[in-house]
């Protein structure tokens, strides 16, 4: 146990100087330094880190810290945009799944069409019956449609 309390306090001594502020500034010739004392010829420094809190202003009472019933209700708003947002594009992405699956079968139907050979189609009794010129010319406009609507 006295190791261990030894190494944390050794620890602790050798990073109080972590809340130093840290200054910064450009000498006559152009060189940067770092330091954490301003030095008396130099009359611009930037405040580069406070950590010890010297010099801070006190916070402004309006920005005081929010309850942990306010905090657990911005991230129940977030939570549910964030799964609105995640149900929006899964509807999204199936609308344009079936579009594109649309698309591919008017395509298909279209090429069986043109392609000029006999096509036959099932009656309602299960007869199998050849599509005559008219019927053929009828369905290549609305596979042509169909086409122009699924494919855009």
């Amino acid at each position: 146990m006295r190791p261990y309390f030894f190494a944390i306090f050794t620890l602790t001594l050798i990073s109080s100087n972590a809340y130093a502020e840290l200054h910064k500034w450009v000498d006559a010739n152009g060189g940067v330094h770092y330091s954490d004392t301003v030095p008396p010829d130099v009359a611009k420094t930037q405040n580069v880190r406070n950590l010890g809190g010297k010099g801070e202003a006190n916070a402004p009472a309006s920005s005081s810290p929010k309850t942990l019933a306010e905090r657990e209700a911005e991230l129940k708003k977030a939570k549910q945009e964030k799964d609105d947002a995640a149900k929006k594009k899964a509807q999204q992405d199936a609308a344009a799944e079936t579009k594109k699956s649309a698309c591919e079968a008017a395509r298909q139907n279209q090429q069986t069409l043109e392609a000029g050979g006999r096509i036959y189609t099932y009656d309602a009794s299960g007869e199998r019956t050849f599509m005559d010129d008219d019927a053929r010319a009828q369905r290549l406009a609305e596979a042509r449609k169909a086409v122009s609507e699924n494919c855009n």
